[in-house]
């Protein structure tokens, strides 16, 4: 049967980028509390403000950090890197992994187990850290082209430090506030998600690391100036993840402008914004516990993991990249390519007993095209890195994390738009190595069937 016959088939399985994933089946019908993060949860952002905080943290490593000049050639590049990539500290070296630990580069496929002993290993794991990591090349870059000796782990540390200044520094924060047209992507429907909570009267609250000005002409832009009507309780400059674990920081209450007010908090009261604080206090003031509070973040550890472990709160990812693979994936190129893949792995490992010459050669002609889609299908998504969720036939390390510590993820909050909140989201049921694909189906004789146009369907499907 030729790959063409079977597209037919595979198309009716299109995947809808707003659909809502889950990994953990939960009902929506038990949610009470809605909670989120801010930036790209509520506020998405354009490629913009990645440029932008490229553009500053490469100048301040030059003029504080007495970086070369011919830095300032190097401008940033959108969508070169991905998320969840791991970074060898000592090496320089930027890497993809998967969720067996495995790592792959160029050609070659390493065990991290061994290959990190004694080095320091940092994944980037926040939408945030893309110009990181993009700057982090391009500096590695300009040295190795004109063979300058450097120190990784300075380079790395003083990276780091000049993305970190373009936050605290609040120079980022200022430049959005000046022009939010250009930085802020209005038409995730954030707006339309909040009122539809609000009007099934669920109770709503907001805890970020941002500051309030910045929040709050951000959400006038997305929401409305009313915005605050909308939620219960307004935490910024949380200090996740420390918020989820130390104990030792009060709530400390924030007028309208900025003027920090010394009272000790008794009650977490609806209109008032409050700074830092804990989540143990958080919990103690409002009752809100356990599997009726549903919080959504971008940042998997930041965000989710410590509710997931610790608290029993459920958790929705905002995984904005979502919406683009899944698109990719509904390409017929990729939906073409794929099921050749799948063909070329079946005549493989079939076809791998016949030993002699003839047999063999072309058995060698199959391997190297196997190969060289699999590297198609990697650079369908991206040329450097591939798929943020898959490593060839692996889930990435990212993919591992997000399963682990998000119920549900999705694009963004408008996916849920498309549900009512008496829904309950169902993990679908993947098979292991050793089961098969499909549920066989009984012929007349009582034998199993199993059509092969079918699996074909399935095992695509799956791969996705």
């Amino acid at each position: 049967m030729s790959t063409t016959d079977l597209i037919p088939v595979i198309s009716k399985n299109f995947v809808n980028p707003d659909t809502i994933f889950a990994n953990n089946q939960m009902s929506l019908q038990d949610i009470e509390i809605y909670g989120f993060d801010y930036d790209y949860t509520l506020a998405f952002y354009s490629s913009h403000l990645h440029t932008l905080i490229f553009n500053i943290a490469r100048d301040i490593l030059i003029n504080e950090h007495r970086y070369p000049e011919g830095l300032r050639e190097y401008d940033y590049i959108p969508n070169f890197v991905i998320r969840g990539l791991h970074y060898d500290v000592q090496k320089a070296l930027l890497m993809k992994i998967d969720s067996a630990t495995n790592i792959y580069y160029d050609f070659y496929t390493l065990l991290l187990k061994g290959y990190s002993h004694g080095h320091t290993m940092k994944q980037f794991m926040d939408i945030f850290s893309l110009p990181e990591m993009t700057l982090l090349l391009c500096v590695n870059d300009y040295f190795m082209k004109h063979n300058i000796d450097y120190e990784p782990v300075h380079l790395y540390k003083d990276v780091k430090e000049a993305i970190g200044d373009v936050h605290v520094r609040g120079i980022m924060y200022r430049a959005v506030e000046a022009d939010n047209e250009k930085y802020i992507c209005y038409g995730e429907q954030t707006h339309a998600v909040l009122r539809k909570l609000s009007k099934n009267g669920k109770k709503m609250f907001l805890i970020t690391n941002s500051p309030f000005d910045f929040v709050n002409r951000g959400m006038n832009y997305i929401v409305g100036k009313d915005w605050r009507d909308l939620f219960d309780v307004v935490i910024v400059q949380a200090d996740k993840p420390g918020f989820f674990n130390d104990r030792r920081k009060p709530f400390r209450r924030v007028t309208d402008k900025g003027v920090l007010l010394w009272d000790r908090i008794h009650h977490l009261e609806k209109g008032q914004i409050y700074k830092q604080g804990n989540l143990y206090e958080f919990l103690r003031l409002t009752g809100w516990r356990g599997s009726k509070v549903l919080y959504f973040g971008d940042h998997i550890y930041s965000d989710l993991a410590d509710l997931t472990l610790k608290h029993g709160w459920r958790t929705g990812a905002i995984i904005p990249e979502l919406r683009k693979e899944i698109k990719i994936m509904n390409t017929e190129e990729y939906v073409h390519t794929m099921t050749w893949l799948q063909a070329l792995t079946g005549l493989l490992e079939q076809m791998q007993v016949h030993q002699d010459p003839a047999s063999q050669t072309v058995i060698q002609q199959w391997i190297n095209e196997r190969e060289e889609m699999r590297l198609r299908t990697k650079d369908i998504f991206n040329a450097q890195f591939g798929s943020l969720f898959r490593t060839y036939h692996n889930p990435t390390y990212f993919t591992r994390r997000l399963s682990r510590f998000a119920d549900i993820y999705m694009a963004s909050l408008s996916c849920l738009l498309n549900y009512d909140l008496q829904h309950t989201f169902y993990p679908r049921r993947t098979p292991l190595q050793h089961e098969s694909p499909i549920w066989p189906e009984q012929t007349s004789t009582g034998a199993m069937n199993i059509p092969f146009r079918r699996r074909q369907m399935d095992t695509i499907f799956i791969l996705k």
